[in-house]
């Protein structure tokens, strides 16, 4: 065709259309706005019309979507999102592969499966190694498959009992005005994983397992002076950990466990000035045997789009304001070192 434009076929069943187009079409306009292309389609066939490279790429996209519908999914808007992010970025990306790894079903029946490529790798390095640190931005699914993990290990008798953990810090509020008895107070910062197992393991399972001792939810204060054999051990918001409090808890890991170590650095509730434990931990403990790395970015957040909206534009921001720092301390030391002269 002229000007460059060529144009492209592909078959999609009719009982896929409406899953793979979105409702009014919303999927389609996304892809057509976002790689410059014109979608047509007629009689379970899609014409692709555009530049060649664009239209490789929507093809792309839609062979991605169609894999995940004959699978049997419903097509969401993170779907689209990430297929299109990934592949507009040159990156391959297997959407059946990711789709095969059921880690494990909720109550409902809805399985619980990686779903980018960073999540993957994150439930991969899980499986092989006995100490696995996940670090990234909120929504990146860290805490809710290493529950995930670790249910699946519990059902299948790898572990004996399953022990959650996170530090209790004071992120803004005073643990003493809370109301209640010690356990009541805090309970709000442990609500997180108890959601996750009542999502996964039903509440009557979990509250059954807990009177058994077999699922532990406990401060990382009480972890103080403990062995743990045989468990499977999550610690979640590690960034607000101090660095003895994480040399504390790594040391209490004890034969036929497995832990997960997971944080946010950009969200520290420490006091100003403090060392994150997961950061020194990360600085000592790269490079040893049996200890993975992971570490998700705001491409493998699968919260609602406006999250990945907000923890980008977060990310661009802080590096705005490092970089403005940088430049004011560069600049503060030059005028200290001319005796408070700058440069013509």
């Amino acid at each position: 065709m002229a000007n460059g434009i060529i144009e492209a076929e592909m078959m999609i069943p009719a009982q896929h259309e409406k899953n793979i187009f979105g409702q009014f079409d919303q999927f389609v306009k996304k892809i057509e706005r976002a790689l410059a292309v014109t979608l047509i389609s007629r009689d379970g066939r899609v014409r692709i019309l555009g530049p060649e490279k664009h239209v490789s790429r929507a093809k792309s996209v839609l062979e991605q979507l169609l894999a995940l519908s004959v699978r049997g999914n419903e097509i969401t808007e993170q779907n689209v999102n990430y297929i299109l992010g990934m592949t507009m970025d040159n990156m391959d990306v297997d959407v059946v592969t990711l789709d095969g790894d059921t880690i494990c079903h909720t109550i409902q029946g809805r399985p619980v499966k990686p779903k980018t490529v960073g999540q993957k790798k994150y439930v991969d390095a899980i499986r092989e190694h006995m100490i696995t640190f996940g670090v990234g931005p909120a929504g990146t699914g860290k805490t809710y498959l290493a529950m995930a993990m670790a249910i699946t290990a519990f059902r299948n008798d790898e572990v004996s009992r399953i022990i959650l953990t996170r530090p209790a810090i004071e992120a803004g509020e005073k643990l003493g005005f809370l109301p209640g008895d010690l356990q009541s107070k805090i309970d709000p910062y442990l609500r997180p994983l108890y959601d996750a197992l009542y999502q996964i393991m039903g509440a009557e399972s979990f509250q059954k397992n807990m009177e058994k001792g077999l699922i532990e939810v406990a401060p990382l204060a009480y972890m103080r002076g403990r062995t743990l054999d045989n468990a499977y051990i999550i610690l979640d918001e590690a960034q607000n950990t101090t660095p003895a409090q994480m040399k504390m808890f790594l040391t209490r890991i004890g034969f036929g466990s497995k832990v997960i170590v997971t944080g946010d650095m950009t969200q520290k509730d420490l006091a100003a000035g403090q060392t994150s434990g997961l950061e020194v931990a990360w600085q000592i403990l790269s490079g040893v045997e049996g200890i993975a790395f992971c570490e998700l970015t705001s491409r493998d957040v699968v919260r609602h789009p406006l999250v990945q909206k907000i923890v980008e534009a977060y990310e661009k921001y802080e590096k705005k304001e490092t970089r403005r720092s940088t430049t004011a301390a560069a600049r503060r030391t030059e005028r200290k070192s001319t005796g408070g002269r700058t440069k013509a």
